[in-house]
C-alpha cells in the first residue's frame, strides 16, 4: 500500500520519496532476512516551528495531496481510527497519577463523548495520517514535500486537518501549549485555495480535533506507562496532548478555531 501510494503520488507531481523497483519490478527486497526498500532522496529538511506563511503553504499542499490521492485506487483501514482507541485505552497499564488524578476515568469519559458525536458521511479518501512538523520538508523557506507515509490510510479528509491543527498550530510558552488561531486560519486558507471545505466538515472540526488529540494522547500514554526503561526509544510527554484535548473541549464551533 505505502509503496504503491508514494509511487502514484510521484506520477501526479506530489513531492515525496519515490520507491524504486528492483530488476523484477518489486518494491520490497530482503537485506539480511529483513524486508527493506530503497526510496529517492527528498532534498530539504524539517523546521522547528512554522510561521503563518508556511502554514498556508502546508495547507495548500495537503489539499493538492488530497486531490491527487483521490485518483489513487488503493485502500487501507485506519489502524488508529476513533473505533480503535477503546482497545488501546484498555491495554494501558496505568501506574500512577503523574498526568492527572483519575486519568483512566477522564480518558474513558472523553472518548465516549467523542465517539458519540463523531461525524458521518464526510468527504473521504487517502490521507497522510501523521503530518507532524518533522514529516514536512522545506528548503530555504520554500515547501519541498512530505515524508513518512506509514500511517497513510483511508479516512475523512478533514481528519487530516484536525491532526495538523494539533501538530502544527499550537505555540509552546514555557510548559503551556496555546492554540494559535492565526496559524489555523492560514492552514485552512491554504487548503481552501485548492479544495473548498464543506459546511458539514466545518461543523465537525471540533469533534475531529478532539479525536485527533485523543489518538496521540493515548499512544503517548501507552508508551509512557508500558515501555521498558531499557528500550532504545524516546518517550514523548503525553501531557502535551492532555493540554490540547482540554483546550479543544473548551471550544465548540469552526469560528472558535478560525477567529
Amino acid at each position: 500500500f505505502f509503496m504503491k501510494l508514494m509511487d502514484k503520488l510521484n506520477s501526479q507531481k506530489i513531492n515525496c520519496p519515490k520507491p524504486l523497483k528492483d530488476k523484477n519490478g518489486k518494491y520490497l527486497i530482503k537485506i539480511k532476512k529483513k524486508t527493506a526498500c530503497i526510496v529517492t532522496f527528498l532534498n530539504g529538511k524539517d523546521k522547528k516551528n512554522l510561521n503563518i506563511k508556511e502554514c498556508y503553504e502546508v495547507g495548500k499542499n495537503i489539499a493538492r495531496f488530497h486531490r491527487a490521492s483521490s485518483k489513487v485506487k488503493l485502500y487501507r483501514k485506519n489502524s488508529m481510527s476513533i473505533n480503535s482507541l477503546g482497545s488501546l485505552l484498555n491495554s494501558i497499564n496505568f501506574k500512577s497519577n503523574t498526568i492527572t488524578s483519575n486519568l483512566k476515568v477522564v480518558l474513558k469519559a472523553n472518548l465516549k463523548e467523542i465517539k458519540k458525536s463523531w461525524p458521518k458521511n464526510l468527504p473521504y479518501g487517502i490521507i497522510h495520517g501523521d503530518l507532524f512538523i518533522d514529516n514536512i520538508f522545506f528548503k530555504k523557506d520554500k515547501f519541498v514535500g512530505f515524508i513518512d507515509f506509514y500511517f497513510s490510510c483511508n479516512d475523512y479528509l478533514m481528519y487530516e486537518m484536525a491532526i495538523c491543527i494539533n501538530a502544527l498550530c499550537f505555540d509552546k510558552k514555557r510548559s503551556k501549549f496555546i492554540l494559535n488561531n492565526f496559524k489555523v486560519r492560514n492552514l485552512i486558507k491554504g487548503y481552501q485555495s485548492v479544495r473548498k471545505i464543506s459546511n458539514n466538515e466545518k461543523n465537525a472540526l471540533n469533534t475531529l480535533c478532539r479525536g485527533a488529540a485523543m489518538r496521540y494522547l493515548l499512544t503517548r500514554i501507552f508508551d509512557y506507562f508500558n515501555t521498558p526503561k531499557t528500550a532504545l526509544i524516546k518517550i514523548k510527554d503525553p501531557r502535551e496532548y492532555f493540554q490540547k484535548l482540554i483546550i479543544h473541549n473548551n471550544l465548540k464551533t469552526y469560528k472558535d478555531y478560525y477567529n
